[in-house]
């Protein structure tokens, strides 16, 4: 695979990190909408790697997850910081073994799944939780990092959307960890807003 990116040229590497996140947002909300029993108020996206359909999900999140890591180091050679694209990289390994390593059913999905959360968590899940911290926490810190970036080269918007997409993801993440009214929603709204932050920062360096 090493030996594949290296002949992609930076351009096509970032075009690879422009289309994971529009990708992995449309499979994701697709099948939000039409998976019975999901609720996106109630139950994370990531929750969509359970059931007869989850492989659809989780080849998601590795499709999404690669895509991101290829274009991470197209991120390298398009820009002068030089944690932004270690971050985006991050990002991208902890999608795939958010992929991986799927969560445990609960709270009546899939259909059929008793309503609440299950008293024991299986070791995939666990692995899950923590692939997806390693994936939020990275992508919070990639915005942040791209915000000073803009704001030392002068674009104050740029820097300004950067900083607004790592603070929707982590008040999102953080509302959800609480247990907070809806948090799964907050999280995926905030996650959504930081990843398509990214995809439109390739897309200008492209």
């Amino acid at each position: 695979m090493a030996t594949t990116i290296q002949r992609l040229t930076a351009s096509q590497r970032l075009t690879c990190l422009v289309a994971a996140a529009p990708l992995w947002v449309a499979v994701s909300l697709a099948q939000a909408s039409m998976r019975d029993g999901f609720d996106l108020t109630r139950h994370p996206l990531s929750a969509l790697s359970n059931g007869s359909l989850g492989w659809l999900q989780i080849a998601n999140f590795l499709v999404a997850g690669v895509l991101t890591v290829i274009g991470a180091t197209g991120l390298r050679h398009a820009m002068t910081s030089r944690w932004a694209p270690r971050l985006v990289l991050l990002n991208g390994i902890g999608m795939i073994a958010a992929g991986i390593f799927p969560m445990d059913p609960a709270d009546g999905f899939p259909a059929g799944t008793p309503a609440g959360m299950p008293q024991t968590m299986s070791w995939h899940s666990y692995a899950h939780l923590a692939a997806g911290s390693i994936a939020f926490i990275s992508l919070i810190a990639a915005c942040y990092v791209l915000g000073r970036h803009f704001a030392r080269t002068g674009d104050r918007r740029a820097a300004a959307v950067s900083c607004i997409a790592g603070t929707a993801l982590l008040l999102g993440d953080t509302w959800a960890i609480i247990g907070g009214p809806a948090g799964s929603l907050t999280l995926a709204v905030g996650a959504i807003t930081a990843m398509l932050w990214i995809a439109v920062v390739a897309a200008r360096l492209r």
